[in-house]
């Protein structure tokens, strides 16, 4: 573990995370939120968040889908103080419609307002509740078809790896928990905060590209050359028009062909994925320069500041002077003067 050269004291009371751990839960994400939420003690701030598990029931025993049976130091009651609490993923066999009476009594003492959050097939439960009525949400892809059939009033995006609805987010399968909990320490502290979390945590800040990219897709004959190559060279090269008929030359393929690749690969098609890198780029710039909006788009190669204000609040909604505002970095403090 690193050292910690210096820490910030917040002037406030922690931030109260209640993981709710029900019976079949996954001890890996279970985890997650704990061992990436007190990273930021790590990354400059001290007693940020206050994180603890808790059961649905008063006898506080969990069963998990592995051998281990839990004993946990609280019960549901912790889940009144909650500023967010986290629903992890559990052994889908356990699961019916109707949530258990123990489990929905649990979820009922939740206070109107707070953040909630849950990890991969924790949306399931979250969605049974009625949590989830007319919003958008995923879950992991695997279980796409049965979440549909069995929530058709929720707007499931199985294709990203989360989804923001202001006080209900939802994460895709299994490591994009990470993903999640990453964006909650980036949208309370910041992204430089969230990026040193990232590092100790030794995973990307962000990744982009969606769960689309982790479905089982056939694999290119062998012998025949991807399209990584290609796009390493136009993260080099943003700050040009970069057309579909150039990138595949650049791979040496046909643009049909070349689009088909790219999809087998990242998951999203080329054009798509270019946004989002210039988006990425024009972020970073934002946090990391005094460089002028006009300057940045033409930088990451969107033609003119209208248009990289109209990708950047398509992406985040808001504006580039907002995000700078936020997340500019001034003496070592995300916001600082």
């Amino acid at each position: 573990m690193a050292t910690i050269e210096s820490r910030t004291a917040l002037d406030r009371p922690p931030h109260r995370v209640v993981v709710l751990a029900l019976d079949g839960v996954y001890p890996f994400e279970l985890g997650i939120p704990d061992r990436v939420l007190t990273g930021v003690d790590y990354a400059g701030i001290e007693g940020a968040y206050e994180v603890v598990t808790c059961a649905a029931t008063d006898d506080r025993t969990v069963a998990t889908n592995t051998d281990i049976t839990l004993t946990l130091q609280h019960g549901p009651e912790s889940l009144e103080s909650a500023d967010t609490v986290i629903v992890p993923p559990y052994d889908l066999r356990r699961f019916t419609i109707d949530l258990p009476e123990p489990v929905r009594a649990a979820l009922a003492r939740i206070r109107p307002g707070t953040r909630v959050v849950s990890l991969c097939t924790g949306a399931f439960t979250l969605a049974a509740a009625g949590l989830l009525d007319g919003r958008p949400a995923t879950t992991h892809w695997a279980h796409t078809d049965q979440f549909r059939q069995l929530f058709p009033q929720v707007a499931l995006d199985p294709e990203v790896l989360f989804v923001d609805d202001g006080d209900v987010l939802t994460s895709a399968g299994v490591a994009s928990g990470i993903d999640v909990c990453l964006h909650l320490v980036r949208a309370d502290h910041g992204s430089a905060i969230a990026n040193q979390v990232a590092r100790q945590c030794v995973v990307p800040p962000w990744r982009e590209g969606g769960q689309a990219q982790y479905i089982v897709q056939p694999m290119p004959p062998e012998g025949v050359s991807g399209t990584g190559a290609t796009r390493a060279w136009a993260l080099e090269h943003l700050d040009r028009p970069l057309a579909l008929r150039e990138l595949a030359a650049h791979a040496r393929m046909s643009p049909r062909t070349f689009t088909r690749r790219f999809q087998e690969e990242t998951g999203t098609s080329p054009g798509r994925w270019l946004k989002q890198q210039r988006v990425q780029r024009a972020r970073h710039l934002l946090e990391t320069s005094d460089l002028t909006v006009d300057r940045i788009a033409a930088e990451v190669g969107f033609a003119t500041a209208t248009s990289l204000r109209q990708h950047l609040h398509a992406a985040i909604g808001v504006s580039p002077q907002a995000y700078r505002n936020t997340f500019r970095v001034r003496s070592g403090v995300p916001g600082g003067k």
